[in-house]
């Protein structure tokens, strides 16, 4: 009677183990607990044994390593045998096959102890492989589909650098293998949703949730809390601003619509947008469409103008040219920096591609008027689409300066009005600002010729930003209009330039 109440105590204490050791296995699966690693110290201790996963090439993936017989190891892995048990110099092995993915690809679990197996440690053995075996499942599909993603996130960046160099041709074509039909229109608007960096994965989530297949979304290779969205049709915009007003902390700009070459200068737009939504109760701002300066100028002698600046290019193969006008319209958009991570290249090559064509202008990218007129002349080479009427005649031909463009009633009376604005502060702000301008952007060099401490220049240019409605300590086109308007009311000289007409001040100057 004694024996058999013994062995009912021991077969329900064994139960008990059973239930107990299942339990922590299984916890194993719950999710934030989901490691090989850890279910390999976990067989470890639990069994008294030295536990391995390691790969038919011996390569370890969890454990401690475990000598094995090559041969046996290759047994297993094949599939030509499912699991082993032997006895090797003292030490009791258990070899279980892990099926993954690919059957080429199979582990084993090796388990080496002292002492034998007995029926308790073979199970838990048996049931930590099945485990493990539906883990490395999982890690494998979650590194499948991660990777999956990745590449799909690099296409769309791929995507937006070639809308950003203008080839819309292979725009398309790679898009149309992906999300057809996306790209097949003219025009589109850019968007910039802004959230802090450690949010930003999620945002993009977020707004590829919202505009399903109608837009392009990428996560900005410039800057890490941006999320640039290029939206072909409008009904992604509206889901955009339904978006951020549900979100504290994120901003939306958005630009007008552009031609898809036209893409840079939205992308622009719609970052000159975002400073203003920063400041908005919804948190969102459509970039104000404002009196350019160019669409102020005679269209055929803007186009004759742009044809001479931009003619020691002609030379180059149609490639070449394209992609040194592209990164140089960038590259006077924002930071070298900031210009090569958008086209995916090295800043040293937008630097020596932006000295290339500074050297065939015969121009210097240093002198801020300099940067304004060419600016002006790859913003009218993609802005004018068609030759305008009158342009080219050979009595035009080479005769545009650009003093003529900018001497124009219109375009004197918009910068008078605009410059205007500043008059009223008694601090001068439109000689600080004349002056930091004709210093190239300096604020030591114009407080030295002004007489004043550096960062009263500086004060004064970022009390000018509010009332000129423009953002000038960051370059790009709303400091190049207003460097523009400085010379239409001929308040700073015209920079020398190729293709003007030697003996003019527009002409360069030849030692």
């Amino acid at each position: 009677m004694a024996g058999r109440q013994d062995t009912g105590r021991q077969r329900i204490s064994g139960a008990g183990e059973h239930a107990e050791w299942a339990r922590e296995l299984l916890g194993h699966l719950r999710p934030g607990g989901r490691d090989p690693d850890r279910v390999v110290a976990w067989l470890a201790a639990t069994a008294h044994a030295s536990v391995s996963l390691q790969d038919g090439g011996g390569r370890l993936l969890a454990g401690t390593p475990v000598p094995l017989d090559e041969g046996l190891v290759a047994d297993v892995t094949s599939g030509r045998i499912a699991s082993a048990a032997l006895e090797d110099r003292g030490r009791h092995l258990r070899l279980v096959r892990v099926e993954r993915s690919r059957p080429a690809q199979a582990a084993v679990l090796v388990v080496a102890r002292g002492a034998p197996f007995d029926r308790r440690v073979s199970d838990i053995v048996t049931h930590a492989a099945q485990v493990v075996e539906l883990l490395l499942a999982g890690h494998e599909s979650a590194a499948a589909g991660h990777r999956l993603r990745r590449a799909t996130s690099d296409l769309r960046l791929a995507i937006l650098q070639l809308l950003m160099v203008e080839d819309t041709v292979s725009a398309r074509r790679v898009a149309a293998g992906l999300w057809p039909g996306l790209l097949d229109t003219d025009t589109a608007c850019v968007y910039v949703v802004e959230s802090g960096p450690a949010e930003r994965d999620r945002l993009a989530e977020e707004c590829l949730a919202a505009t399903g297949k109608e837009a392009l979304v990428v996560r900005c290779p410039a800057v890490d809390g941006h999320v640039i969205v290029l939206a072909p049709r409008d009904t992604a915009g509206r889901e955009l601003r339904s978006l951020v007003g549900r979100r504290p902390g994120v901003f939306l700009g958005g630009s007008t619509r552009q031609g898809l070459a036209r893409t840079a200068a939205a992308y622009g737009q719609a970052v000159s947008a975002l400073a203003v939504a920063r400041f908005r109760p919804q948190q969102a701002a459509l970039y104000a469409e404002r009196t350019r300066p160019e669409r102020l100028m005679v269209p055929a002698e803007l186009h004759d103008w742009t044809t001479g600046v931009l003619s020691p290019l002609d030379t180059l193969a149609h490639h070449t040219r394209a992609e040194l006008l592209a990164t140089t319209r960038l590259g006077l958009e924002f930071t070298a920096v900031n210009a090569a991570k958008i086209l995916g290249v090295s800043r040293n090559t937008v630097r020596a591609r932006m000295d290339r064509v500074e050297s065939l202008l015969r121009t210097d990218f240093d002198d801020l008027t300099a940067r304004a007129a060419v600016h002006l002349a790859l913003n009218a080479h993609v802005g004018l689409a068609e030759i305008p009427p009158g342009a080219g005649t050979g009595a035009r031909t080479g005769a545009a300066r650009l003093t003529d463009l900018l001497s124009g009633p219109a375009l004197r009376t918009w910068a008078a009005g605009l410059l205007g604005r500043l008059d009223p502060d008694g601090r001068d702000l439109r000689r600080t600002l004349r002056t930091w301008i004709a210093a190239g952007g300096n604020a030591e060099r114009a407080a030295h010729r002004l007489g004043m401490h550096a960062q009263t220049v500086r004060e004064h240019v970022r009390s000018a930003e509010p009332v000129l409605e423009r953002q000038l300590l960051a370059a790009g086109s709303d400091l190049y209009e207003v460097v523009l308007a400085h010379l239409a009311a001929g308040d700073l000289d015209p920079p020398p330039l190729h293709g003007t007409k030697p003996g003019h001040p527009d002409s360069p100057v030849h030692e």
